[in-house]
């Protein structure tokens, strides 16, 4: 059962009398979310000139959009300044219907252009994966609470996330953005983030969440990604639709007043092998019906029009039914139960298909009415405008950093440790080391830096997940797939390093990375889910404790990776390392201390 998002008796009637006041176009425009370039000198410097010229005034003006996804932020205060002035040319349109300002994730140490953001000026945490392997829901409610915080002081009102898909293709290039291949651990933990995030009732303190992708992203055909035509199909062999949907009752449950549906096209099931934005029996089926949800469905990015992405043309992702037009489209996706359209601004494709009698204005009333009652209950129409001093002093807060750098130490997983009666880590003071990823300036207030392998102690390598270096495009170059372990002449070059030193090896787990030999050879192994240099050094120096465990299985080689079920969590019979595994230094002293 989902939560009752009803309004109060007189929330109803207000919401009634704003949707009455609307023409057929105003109605159209609260259907779709565009993407919104934020740009300092559009911000009106004085009374008089003009509110933001450029696409974002043509979004509200010309289209009538309320939702616009940010691609970027400027430094707090002047996000807050341009918040301001998105506001005020919103009252000034015929409407007068506030803008929802929603944004991918923005939390993370990493850029994933497409998908989620690096922290920049807000505090940086771990990867979701990375508080899984805490597997700590107060920590999970602390992360939830600090986005909360920083979103809502420059007016970002919707987290277009989490990403609750169940991890189970380990190629899949999203996996660092969910929680990792457990579908009860994804649920607990998520769930937590969740209703920090929103608050207990959503509310003018909460950010309201979209939770993706119904019904699971994760069991990607080789592992590739349906942003692109060639990762289009999304494959069941073993039948496990179920398991890559247990997530989402309880995140539903926990407040979520928003789904989006992924760009994938069922294969081989008894589903309608169309995308599931446009796939009736699973939003309307599944979703709306089979899970009681009464909240907004929003396809993902792009799905009704070819759109330019990082200055490359990109057909939408319509897959299945790509030989439709984007009326066509819009209207099979209408029919299948969706409300709004993410990453378009072409509201005239709703409207017309009102007046051409495809589509009843009925219909289009049931959506706007979810997508207003949204925005009375987070306030927007009685918002005051933000303090821009206010957003400066939150966003990057010195003690939600701190609560950030934190999550970091404890996500880090310590996956080998050297012979358990003579522990490598936690490395000793004064032992001169090489770490050619780390930032000497950082790397110095622990240990004596050494100009090369030769002259160190010890080296410390931080060592990228593997993955394909394509150059097809720009876009797709931010999506790492492929194969998951080394090609033979970076393996080599790596274990010539681990023979000629003590190595401390620091492998990032994006992806669920193959490296059997390098676990083998290394002095010790530490799993790396996006933490900083200075986290990274608390731990292998003893300053704090490694408390991770994993939150998927790491394979043995890519033999397993291509072998049986992609769609079954933990389908590993005989992983290097299983899911929950995680040493600790207080266990290696134990077991020293009882020989």
């Amino acid at each position: 059962m989902t939560r009752s998002l009803e309004l109060d008796e007189a929330g109803e009637a207000r919401l009634a009398e704003i949707v009455a006041s609307l023409t057929l176009d105003e109605k159209a425009g609260q259907m779709f979310h565009a993407m919104a370039f934020v740009d300092a000198s559009a911000i009106p410097a004085e009374d008089g000139q003009p509110l933001l010229p450029g696409p974002v005034h043509d979004f509200v003006v010309k289209h009538h959009v309320t939702h616009m996804n940010l691609v970027n932020v400027l430094p707090p205060a002047e996000q807050a300044r341009w918040y301001n002035a998105l506001q005020v040319l919103a009252r000034q349109t015929g409407s007068g219907v506030p803008v929802t300002v929603s944004s991918d994730p923005r939390s993370a140490a990493t850029e994933r252009a497409g998908a989620s953001h690096a922290a920049g000026h807000f505090s940086a945490w771990p990867e979701p994966t990375g508080l899984a392997a805490t597997r700590d829901p107060q920590l999970a409610r602390r992360f939830g609470d600090a986005v909360r915080q920083e979103f809502r002081a420059v007016g970002i009102r919707l987290l277009l996330g989490p990403q609750i898909d169940i991890a189970t293709e380990p190629r899949w290039s999203r996996i660092s953005g969910t929680w990792g291949g457990d579908p009860e651990l994804t649920s607990e933990l998520a769930s937590a983030f969740i209703k920090a995030v929103q608050t207990p009732e959503l509310g003018p303190d909460s950010v309201a969440t979209m939770v993706k992708h119904f019904p699971g992203g994760g069991p990607q055909k080789d592992g590739e990604d349906p942003h692109f035509a060639h990762g289009r199909e999304q494959v069941y062999p073993g039948g496990h639709l179920a398991e890559h949907v247990v997530p989402f009752p309880p995140a539903l449950a926990a407040g979520a007043n928003q789904v989006m549906a992924y760009y994938g096209m069922p294969v081989g099931t008894e589903l309608e092998e169309v995308a599931f934005a446009f796939n009736r029996q699973v939003i309307t089926g599944m979703l709306r019906e089979g899970l009681e949800f009464e909240g907004i469905i929003s396809t993902d990015w792009g799905v009704l029009n070819d759109h330019e992405i990082m200055g490359q043309m990109f057909v939408a992702r319509a897959w299945g039914i790509e030989q439709l037009d984007p009326p066509a489209r819009t209207q099979r996706a209408l029919e299948a139960g969706v409300d709004q359209f993410g990453g378009d601004s072409e509201s005239s494709l709703v409207a017309q298909l009102v007046r051409d009698g495809r589509i009843s204005e009925e219909r289009i009333d049931s959506s706007v009415r979810r997508i207003l009652r949204e925005k009375l209950r987070l306030g927007l129409f009685d918002a005051e405008p933000l303090d821009p001093a206010t957003a400066a002093d939150v966003v990057g807060r010195a003690d939600l950093v701190a609560s950030g750098l934190e999550a970091q130490r404890r996500s880090l997983t310590l996956l080998t440790n050297g012979d358990p009666a003579h522990p490598t880590l936690p490395l000793a003071n004064g032992l001169r080391v090489f770490a050619p990823d780390i930032d000497d300036a950082v790397l110095f207030a622990y240990a004596d830096v050494a100009s090369s392998v030769g002259d160190a102690d010890v080296v410390i390598l931080r060592l990228s997940t593997p993955h394909d270096h394509r150059q097809t495009t720009i876009f797709e170059s931010n999506f790492h797939s492929g194969p998951l372990d080394f090609a033979p002449d970076e393996l080599a070059r790596i274990r010539e390093t681990l023979a000629g030193r003590p190595t401390v090896v620091v492998q990032n787990l994006e992806r669920p990375a193959v490296i059997p030999e390098i676990a083998a050879e290394a002095a010790a192994v530490v799993g790396d889910f996006g933490s900083s240099d200075r986290a990274v050094l608390d731990v292998l120096f003893g300053r704090a404790e490694p408390e991770g465990r994993l939150p998927f299985q790491l394979p043995r080689s890519m033999s397993d990776v291509l072998a049986g079920d992609l769609d079954q969590p933990h389908r590993f019979a005989d992983p290097l390392f299983d899911f929950g595994h995680g040493l600790s230094y207080s266990h290696a002293r134990r077991s020293t201390e009882s020989k």
